[in-house]
């Protein structure tokens, strides 16, 4: 019993810790890197200067269409991203520790649905350093009310 309490108040202890010490920095820090990047990345669409100031030159890509590194992401992704019809807008932003999400409408060109895109990436260090991705199509048709953003 004794013990059952000791633990229970270390517990309440550390709660009020990290209750006290406020927002977790890590994940401010990652939010600020993470919201310029996709600034970079998707609003002003310049692929090689997003991926050379915030993505390690080993990135793990697990995107089975694109291989892992820095540079064959830039290779694969630019041409889509300098498509003067694309277009990609972001919906939010999630961070949490060294945990990312970016959601967004990528469209090839304006008469194309496009997909909702959720990309996720692993931060360390205040660099990406790897990457997931979802990719939902946009249905013209759908069997319920809900938006996809």
């Amino acid at each position: 019993m004794r013990a059952g309490m000791r633990a229970a108040g270390l517990v309440l202890s550390a709660v009020a810790f990290v209750a006290a010490r406020g927002p977790d920095d890590r994940t401010e820090r990652n939010r600020a890197i993470v919201t310029e990047f996709a600034h970079v990345f998707y609003t002003e669409r310049n692929v090689r200067a997003a991926f050379e100031r915030y993505v390690v030159p080993d990135y793990i890509q697990h995107n089975p269409g694109i291989p892992d590194g820095r540079e064959p992401a830039i290779a694969a992704l630019e041409p889509k991203f300098s498509a003067p019809q694309a277009s990609f807008e972001i919906k939010r932003i999630l961070v949490d520790g060294d945990m990312a999400m970016i959601h967004l409408h990528g469209r090839p060109s304006p008469d194309n649905p496009g997909g909702a895109v959720a990309d996720i990436y692993r931060l360390k260090d205040g660099k990406i350093v790897e990457h997931w991705d979802v990719i939902q199509p946009i249905r013209t048709q759908t069997v319920n009310p809900h938006p996809y953003f």
